[in-house]
């Protein structure tokens, strides 16, 4: 059977209103003004350093050295302390993983995200069983779109895919030669046609056949 890694913000769950309060509380603390939702989520999919550092700039505040490092500590207690708060699991996403565990499939995460409130978020949807492993955005020196983190994800199986809803995923698999799965329906900013994968899905209910086939 497949070894399959998933993304996880925009891919499985619907991140970016909890990505955008958590952000906007740390701009709020800086004396800045909130940032929309279509510009936060438009931030998402390289990490949360450079999620701090685009709201920064996208602020007028200064967005390195100390004051990068600060806000992105910063970050990481006020969004750490609920990674859930208004975020929700995309519709069909338990049962597509329901029907590729019965397929006899390996599940990993491949995520940018920190790999504790990665835990946190699959333990708190009780979709964490589904899982092997979870490689997160702290787990290796380099983060997606560079290829070792799906590389250590994958590990182990003959037959690999992933996938995932952005650019930063498409790119991901294109480095690391694996099949690409494209959910249309997350965060990407290219057109599905531009990301080329190799199959690509709306329905988390289509999911199962399309790697069965």
């Amino acid at each position: 059977m497949m070894r399959i890694a998933f993304d996880l913000d925009g891919t499985l769950i619907h991140s970016a209103p909890g990505i955008r309060s958590a952000i906007n509380a740390v701009l709020e603390e800086l004396g800045a003004e909130a940032l929309s939702l279509a510009q936060v989520t438009g931030f998402i999919g390289n990490g949360t350093l450079k999620l701090v550092e685009r709201s920064l700039r996208a602020s007028g505040l200064a967005a390195e050295g100390a004051a990068l490092e600060a806000a992105h500590e910063r970050l990481g207690a006020v969004y750490g302390a609920d990674p859930t708060r208004e975020t929700t699991l995309f519709p069909g996403v338990r049962g597509a993983l329901d029907s590729l565990k019965a397929q006899g499939h390996s599940l990993t995460i491949c995520t940018n995200k920190p790999a504790g409130p990665a835990r946190d978020i699959l333990k708190h949807f009780a979709i964490d069983g589904y899982f092997d492993l979870v490689v997160g955005g702290d787990s290796l020196p380099t983060r997606k779109p560079e290829p070792e983190m799906l590389h250590k994800a994958l590990c182990g199986g003959d037959t690999v895919a992933y996938v995932g809803d952005s650019d930063v995923d498409a790119e991901t698999a294109r480095r690391a030669e694996v099949r690409f799965g494209l959910f249309t329906e997350g965060y990407r900013h290219a057109s599905v046609d531009a990301l080329a994968p190799d199959f690509r899905f709306s329905d988390f209910a289509a999911l199962p056949a399309l790697v069965a086939g």
